[in-house]
């Protein structure tokens, strides 16, 4: 075979195979292209001026995870195409990659299946970096949300590692607005309507003061007289507060609230015990014998 065969042969493909590969890769860039666009149009509302950063952020995650996505299939199919041009078979390519993959989805099943619950936690906007949240039994502010694992730090400041794939419950507290249950105790002696007035009006100063006004979203709603306890009156009250402020306004609330009782003379309770010597038939009630004794004589 001389220069001459040969040339013929290469421009021969060229002409017939060459100009779809050249084609083939135009496209693909092109498309690639799209689906960059695409991924980050979609979440443009939430880059917006009013946006915050962590939802920003969350938005330039899924944006790149589903730009990945599409980029991957696009790539693949490109490589299909070419390799068809080159008179490859792909039928032995693509069984041997099944295999593969099915090898590869069993032994990283729990990768994503984290990945899975992770795309879904971040696109329902379910925790944010800085809520305070109970996910798997476990409770603190959340320090780090990714597509494999959330982690958590508690009061205590132990750090929480949790797989996102594990998670079936979250309870967030801290999301849009917050709120608290005070549960006050009264003695049984106390009037119950003098003691919700005095908890409104420590309720109205606190939502007066420059330091706590802005963190109070709405004046403490009394539910009522909840419950009668073994030695208290139980009224329930709840404040809704700014997310993660609720603690704060309770401590200052309840502060304030034990010295306008101690002001008004209301009695906290403590655990009481009465003895019932009991009673006969015509309501008479035996004598209790009480003896006083001394310290050495309780010793002995």
């Amino acid at each position: 075979m001389d220069l001459q065969e040969l040339w013929e042969i290469v421009r021969t493909w060229l002409i017939n195979h060459g100009l779809k590969i050249i084609l083939i890769l135009i496209l693909m860039v092109i498309a690639l292209k799209v689906a960059k666009m695409f991924s980050r149009k979609i979440f443009d509302q939430f880059r917006g001026e009013h946006a915050g950063v962590e939802m920003r952020k969350r938005a330039d995650t899924l944006s790149g995870i589903i730009q990945l996505i599409l980029g991957l299939v696009v790539i693949i199919i490109s490589l299909i195409m070419i390799l068809g041009e080159f008179g490859i078979q792909i039928g032995p390519i693509l069984a041997a990659a099944g295999i593969v993959g099915v090898a590869i989805g069993f032994g990283a099943q729990y990768l994503v299946q984290d990945v899975i619950s992770g795309f879904f936690i971040l696109l329902q906007d379910q925790i944010r970096v800085g809520d305070v949240v109970v996910v798997s039994g476990k409770g603190g502010l959340v320090e780090k949300v990714s597509l494999k694992n959330t982690v958590l730090r508690d009061l205590s400041g132990n750090v929480h590692f949790i797989r996102n794939g594990t998670i079936d419950v979250v309870t967030n507290m801290t999301k849009d607005f917050s709120q608290y249950v005070f549960e006050i105790g009264v003695a049984y002696r106390e009037n119950v309507d003098e003691v919700i007035e005095v908890a409104k009006a420590v309720d109205e100063d606190l939502r007066n003061d420059e330091d706590y006004k802005d963190d109070i979203l709405e004046p403490l709603e009394v539910l009522g007289l909840d419950k009668f306890a073994d030695s208290a009156l139980i009224i329930k009250a709840r404040t809704k507060t700014r997310p993660i402020k609720q603690w704060r306004v309770a401590r200052e609330f309840n502060r304030r609230l034990k010295i306008a009782f101690d002001e008004k003379g209301i009695e906290i309770p403590f655990p009481h015990v009465t003895l019932y010597m009991g009673e006969d038939k015509q309501g008479g009630a035996p004598p209790m014998h009480v003896k006083l004794m001394g310290r050495e004589e309780a010793a002995a």
